[in-house]
This record gives C-alpha cells, structure tokens and sequence, in this order.
C-alpha cells in the first residue's frame, strides 16, 4: 500500500483501526491526490508570470540585471519597422493601381473611338481614308495567298499518293525477286519485272526529292514571306481606323463653339490627330515597301520552282533518269540515302 492510502486509515475513539476495506482505502487516496493537484494548478494559475512584464536575459542564466531586455521595447521596434514598410509597400502598390488604371482609361477611350468609327462607316454615316492603288494590291496579294494556298494542298496531295505508289512498287519489286528465285520455269519473267519496279522505285524517290522540294519553297513562301507582309497590312488597317477615328473627333470638335474649355480639348484632340497620322504615314510605307519586295521575291522563287517541278515531273514519266538526277543537281537537292532517318546501332537501345 502506498503512501497516500496509508494516511486515509482512519482511528476511533478507542484508538482501534477502522474496517475499511482496501477498495475503499484506495478510491479515497486518489481523491485526495486530485484535490491537491486541482489546487496547486489554480495557485499556479494565479500567481504565474505576466507575459506583458516577461524580460529576456542576454547574459545566460543567473546573469546581471545589466543583461536583461524588456520585451515590451522589443515590441515596439518591431511595430515601427513593420509600420515604415508596410506604408513603402502600400505607395509602391498604389501606384501600379495608378498606371493600370491610366492604362484602362486610354484603351477604353480608343476602343470607343474606334468602334464608333467602324460603325460609322459601316453604316455609311462617317468618311474614311482611302488609298484605291494600295488597296488594289493588297487585294491581289489575298487572292494570290488563297490560290497559292491551294497549289500547296493540291502538291502536298500529290506527294502523299506517290509516295504510298513508290511504296507499293518497292513491296512489289521485292515479291517479284523472292518469287524469280523459288519458281525456276519462270525465274526470267520474274526477275525482269522486279528489275523493271526497283527501277521505278528509285526514280520515284528521286522524284519524291524534287516535290518535297518544291512545296518546302512554297510554303515557306505562303506562310512566312506573304503572312509576314499580311500581318504589317493589318495593323497598317488598324492604324487606318485609328487615324480616322481622331480625324472625325477633331472635326467634331472644331464646328462646336471655341471658349476656353473646348480650347484645351481641341489642343488635345489635335495632338491626337498628329500622332495618329505619324503612325498611319509609316505603317503605309512599310506596307507599299513590303509589298514592293513581296512580289520580286515571289516572281524569282516561283520561275526556279516551277522549272524544277516541270523539268522533274516531265524526266520521270518519260523514263528518263539521267535527265532526271541532272535536274536534281541542278537545282542542288540532296537526297537523303535510304535509312537515313533511322537512328545507327550505336544509337538503338
């Protein structure tokens, strides 16, 4: 029995030991344990340090009172470093909001404008500038990219059915070489028809190489050189807007009566004006300089592509494979040697 049990036994008048049994015993020294644990707590509780009034001691413990540092300074240094960058954060901040909200303003001024004047012309209620030579050429330059474009899809079909044709001639070569040498009574029959398909099949890939050729040339013609000069045309038409959008607002402005404040707007919609024309001024000669080059580049890729799809075309189907290598070195395409593509055995997992 343990030490709290021992002092719950209890005595009675005659100085006799009580009948407790030991259950008994045992159940009243745990209470007693608790009560004196609940109350140590509820000292502690009320008598335990103040946090506000807690000071840090930089000299270890047991240290001077020179060594010790009252929390409260602490906290209040750190609220004033917290404060001053919080307030550098907060103007910083500030004046992003400032430019982004600038930045809205002036596009959703333009915007109106703009589309003010599209709907305008659209409905035939404001003017609009027109250049009738520029617009002729940039018209002939969409309508050449649409039939150019249909030349590209048209080859790149061509190459695709020739090339399963080659495949087919190769397949078939092969059979008839394998067939030349198990059937001895027409081994001669045989074996002149897979002559007759390799042949074939190696102008074919020749020819192959002059196509690829010729819609690689096309493509990059369509697709790069003509959308390049496209994409300066469109904004060139969107400066066009621009410009005559500023133009109908300072007209605008310029039949309404001239007092002070109309001044100051008038001042603002003329420089407006000017800016605007600035750039439609030289997004026109950009564009009249760009289709300038456009149609010399075009006339000197297309006679040496077309030479070349001619010359080829006209080589292989008159069985001619001499002519045929000479108009590929001619225009100096390479083929690439069969199993070009595939990795060497060095390189195979």
């Amino acid at each position: 029995m343990n030490k709290a049990a021992t002092m719950e036994i209890p005595i009675n008048s005659n100085g006799d030991t009580g009948t407790l049994t030991e259950d008994d015993s045992l159940e009243q020294a745990a209470k007693l344990q608790w009560s004196l644990e609940e109350k140590d707590l509820q000292q502690v509780m009320v008598s335990g340090p103040n946090l506000n009034e807690t000071s840090i001691v930089s000299g270890g413990y047991g240290g001077t009172a020179e060594g010790i540092i009252p929390t409260s300074s602490i906290k209040g240094s750190n609220m004033h470093h917290s404060s001053s960058s919080s307030s550098v954060a907060d103007e910083g901040s500030r004046g992003v909001a400032v430019e982004k909200l600038d930045f809205v303003k002036k596009w959703g001024l333009n915007t109106y404008k703009c589309t003010k004047q599209m709907i305008s012309e659209r409905f035939g209620r404001g003017s609009r500038t027109v250049d009738l030579e520029l617009e002729a050429q940039i018209e002939v330059l969409r309508d050449t990219k649409r039939k150019y474009e249909s030349v590209l899809r048209l080859a790149r079909a061509l190459t695709n059915h020739f090339y399963s044709m080659v495949q087919t001639q190769h397949a078939l070569g092969d059979t008839f070489a394998d067939l030349s040498q198990k059937s001895p009574e027409l081994r001669d029959e045989f074996g002149y028809n897979a002559e007759t398909q390799k042949l074939l099949c190696k102008n074919g890939e020749t020819l192959l190489g002059a196509i690829n050729f010729f819609v690689s040339s096309v493509n990059t013609l369509v697709n790069k050189t003509m959308e390049d000069t496209l994409q300066t045309i469109k904004l060139y038409e969107n400066a066009r807007l621009e410009f005559d959008a500023y133009r109908a607002d300072l007209e605008e402005l310029s039949l309404g009566p001239r007092d002070a404040v109309t001044m100051v707007r008038i001042d603002g919609a003329q420089a407006q004006y000017q800016v605007h024309k600035d750039k439609y001024e030289r997004l026109r000669s950009d564009v009249v300089i760009k289709l300038k080059f456009l149609e010399e580049n075009k006339v000197k890729v297309m006679h040496k592509q077309l030479l070349l799809f001619h010359n080829a075309i006209s080589a292989y189907f008159a069985g001619n494979q001499q002519q045929l290598e000479q108009t590929l070195k001619q225009f100096n395409i390479k083929l690439k040697p069969p199993g070009a593509d595939k990795p060497s055995w060095l390189e195979e997992p």
